[in-house]
């Protein structure tokens, strides 16, 4: 059985998914296994696919059904209830702040805007699918530019981590580093199961749903924080 990531492209303008389709198809461990037009019948023809996409990339903008709305951030509540494992990255071409940070709260594991580097998505699809999260500059910048907007520059705010461990915290960071949980065990001299442990332990008090959502959950909370 073939080890590669497999990839779902739900896009409706056809040329720029057969771009992303031939740009993917040249890496060696890549491999676009579903695609789909629109996002309104994603599930039904995913129920007939022996294996379903690992990673789905997903474009914000797609066509209604009929005169409902059906856009990227309705697929992927559809997709992470139905497929809780799997991995979505939402593609778009907007670039505002407060809107990749939104997305990143509705469930997305990662954000890009259309017009990104070949290699940034290739990245992102690798990040996704081994780290549980694509976060890059831009979309934490997004997120704590949106949070300090939503807790204002008051003196009295108080980060929310009072019932998370030393140790939690310790591994909460590095995870905004982007760093898988072998990486963490070795930063930290833990085993992998160890940091595995810890990282389920942390979804459950923050109440995240991936560990995109943990990063959400650290920048609101100032336990990282950029410059």
């Amino acid at each position: 059985m073939s080890s590669n990531i497999r990839i779902g492209l739900v896009e409706d303008q056809h040329l720029f998914r057969e771009g992303m389709k031939a740009i993917l198809m040249m890496e060696g461990d890549l491999e676009v296994t579903f695609e789909s037009s629109d996002g309104f019948s994603v599930l039904d023809r995913l129920s007939n696919e022996v294996q379903v996409p690992n990673v789905m990339l997903v474009d914000l903008s797609l066509p209604p059904n009929g005169q409902e709305e059906f856009n990227g951030v309705h697929v992927t509540d559809q997709l992470l209830e139905k497929y809780p494992d799997m991995k979505v990255v939402i593609l778009s071409v907007h670039d505002e702040e407060a809107f990749i940070a939104e997305l990143i709260e509705h469930g997305a594991h990662g954000y890009l805007v259309k017009d990104s580097d070949p290699n940034e998505v290739v990245e992102a699809i690798r990040s996704v699918h081994f780290k549980g999260s694509y976060i890059n500059h831009r979309t934490l910048m997004a997120i704590q530019s949106k949070m300090k907007g939503s807790i204002g520059s008051s003196a009295s705010f108080v980060p929310v981590i009072e019932n998370l461990t030393k140790r939690e915290v310790e591994i909460l960071q590095l995870v905004c580093e982007q760093l898988t949980a072998e990486e963490i065990g070795e930063r930290l001299f833990i085993s992998e199961k160890t940091v595995n442990g810890h990282k389920n332990n942390l979804l459950r008090k923050t109440q995240s749903r991936n560990m995109a959502g943990l990063v959400l959950y650290a920048v609101k909370n100032q336990i990282v924080s950029l410059e």
